[in-house]
């Protein structure tokens, strides 16, 4: 009951089909019953006028009340569906003479009803030993009197059939009309469903207008108001990401000059205690610099404007690769870790060359980092009918999965990780691969510790 009940207040489609089909209930059930009732009695005035007809075909015709013979005419196939005709004597005890059957045919004398004379004449229901019986009596010019019957049972059970036969097409068409209204209820609201399937589909950053053309008129407004919010929703994320861009665009220019400044200093003939302090100082700067111009890629990558849209070009994924291995050969060489490349040729995307090197650059770099000293990373690049599928897989510790969905938030660190870094690499990625329509996934390299982790996305070949 709780489970209806929720679902009573939660599904419109729900409530339309179950009030729709409680009325069509409540309209069908009066009128079901005032038809069988109604083809109930027609039935048994049908009967009547045919009990009325029996004595009149025996009237007219002056038919001679004698007895058949069984034997001649043999037995009737449905003994209690025979109409009697049978003529009242003032003796009760000995009738003058037996039923006919609808035939007009007599009954035996022992089969006759004991039936009192003094009837009155008309449509009566008289119980003869206990059983209801439908008569009709009437008077001759001769001053005999006319009874032709049938029992009742009969008459009702023919009633009864008429009746049910007639509201059988209601008992059929009842269940199919439910069903019909369910869905036609369900066809009518799949536009609503449609438009909630393409919300689902869509990612974060898509803060296009909902379309309003096929939704209905009591929905619209709604969806109007959806759109309202969706455009505010974008501005203030265009907001904040102009000011994190230029916000890191200002500190540029200061940083960059501190950093020469210390270069300056460093230069100089200083004491070996003073160039101590000065190398934390100098790698802080250059940490600094590394952070500001991941914000300025994290602000760029997450802008879906449509002017950067239309920027698209096709893109050389080998050019782009050897730029990026080249630039991340220093650091790997200094802690010892082998890069292998396995890759396709002749690769082309539609996108960015600032977004895929973005994308290549924050992988490899954060393998070389989280590989221990003499480790190894695999950049794999392979290419599929429409689908470039791009796999980064170190020796390192690799993510647990409880913590997967979580080192894609900015700033966002696996804890225990003793390595430099911002924590927007992964937070940058995603955001390149949402731009592009494409997939990403985290999973181990191996299945024994350590347990590496292996980075695998998949990008569509062309503009979608």
């Amino acid at each position: 009951m709780d489970g209806f009940k929720a679902r009573l207040s939660r599904s419109l489609q729900f409530r339309l089909s179950l009030w729709l089909s409680l009325v069509i209930l409540a309209m069908a059930v009066p009128a079901g019953v005032f038809s069988f009732f109604s083809a109930f009695h027609e039935a048994n005035d049908l009967q009547d006028d045919q009990l009325r007809q029996v004595a009149a075909l025996v009237l007219s015709r002056d038919l001679p009340p004698a007895t058949p013979n069984r034997r001649a005419t043999g037995e009737m196939k449905d003994e209690e569906s025979k109409v009697i005709v049978q003529i009242l004597t003032p003796e009760p005890a000995a009738p003058a003479r037996a039923a006919m059957p609808a035939t007009a045919a007599a009954k035996d004398d022992d089969d006759a009803l004991r039936l009192s004379y003094d009837l009155p004449d008309g449509m009566q229901t008289v119980e003869v030993d206990h059983v209801p019986w439908r008569l009709f009596v009437q008077s001759t010019a001769s001053g005999q009197r006319l009874a032709v019957g049938q029992q009742t049972a009969v008459r009702d059970e023919i009633a009864r059939d008429s009746g049910l036969r007639t509201v059988m097409p209601f008992m059929v068409l009842i269940p199919v009309l439910i069903a019909l209204v369910s869905a036609m209820v369900r066809s009518m609201l799949w536009p609503i469903k449609r438009l909630s399937q393409e919300v689902d589909r869509r990612d974060d950053q898509d803060m296009r207008p909902l379309a309003e053309q096929q939704v209905p008129d009591e929905i619209r407004p709604l969806i109007g108001s959806i759109n309202r919010l969706l455009r505010r929703v974008a501005d203030n994320m265009d907001t904040q990401r102009r000011f994190l861009a230029d916000a890191a665009h200002e500190l540029r220019s200061p940083l960059t000059a501190l950093s020469l400044q210390a270069e300056n200093l460093a230069a100089t003939d200083l004491s070996p205690a003073s160039k101590a302090r000065l190398l934390p100082l100098r790698q802080g700067l250059n940490r600094s610099k590394a952070l500001l111009e991941q914000l300025l890629t994290l602000a760029r990558s997450q802008n879906t404007g449509a002017a950067q849209l239309t920027q698209l070009t096709p893109v050389s994924l080998q050019a782009v690769l050897r730029r990026v291995v080249e630039d991340s050969l220093p650091l790997a060489q200094a802690r010892q870790i082998d890069i292998g490349v396995e890759a396709d040729t002749e690769i082309t995307l539609v996108a960015q060359e600032v977004d895929i090197v973005a994308l290549l650059r924050n992988l490899l770099d954060n393998a070389v980092r989280y590989t221990p000293p003499g480790g190894n990373v695999e950049l794999r690049v392979r290419s599929q009918p429409g689908l470039v599928s791009i796999e980064v897989e170190d020796s390192g510790p690799g993510i647990e999965e409880a913590e997967r969905e979580r080192v894609f938030d900015p700033f966002y660190r696996v804890l225990g990780s003793d390595q430099d870094g911002s924590g927007l690499g992964l937070s940058i990625v995603k955001s390149i691969v949402a731009r592009l329509h494409g997939k990403l996934e985290l999973q181990h390299a191996r299945n024994i510790s350590p347990y590496g982790l292996k980075v695998s996305i998949n990008l569509p070949t062309s503009k979608t």
